[in-house]
């Protein structure tokens, strides 16, 4: 049985990576997301804008393959700035659970230099386990 790349429909092609792949045994790993859209343009420049579409393009590719937030094992925050996430936590809270929900998978952050694109501020991979694959 082979892994399943997995790209939502309508979104820009992603070069040199895959946004998600679903192996065989239905575990969906899904490539670091930044606050970029579909078309890969930013929205904003804020952490809680970038968080929210990182975010919410992690919940795309997980329904792309069939998935669903209680699926989710595992996140990994990158973030370039300790304190703009700790100053705005409640609304870190409240973008998560408005797009998540409450499930609450393992979780890490790291704080880093920078990403490879300019203007993002986070980036968040994750790891999920499809039921029923």
């Amino acid at each position: 049985m082979e892994n399943s790349i997995i790209h939502p429909e309508g979104w820009r092609p992603a070069k040199g990576y895959a946004n998600g792949v679903l192996a065989h045994d239905g575990t969906l790993y899904i490539g670091g997301q930044i606050g970029w859209d579909e078309n890969q343009v930013f929205a904003s420049d804020d952490f809680i804008g970038q968080m929210e579409q990182a975010l919410s393009n992690i919940r795309t590719i997980l329904d792309a393959a069939g998935g669903r937030p209680e699926d989710l094992v595992r996140l990994t925050w990158y973030v370039t700035s300790k304190s703009e996430y700790l100053d705005n936590q409640r609304a870190v809270g409240t973008a998560y659970r408005k797009i998540l929900g409450r499930h609450f998978p393992a979780m890490t952050m790291v704080v880093v230099a920078g990403l490879v694109e300019d203007r993002a501020v986070v980036e968040i991979e994750a790891t999920a386990v499809l039921s029923g694959q």
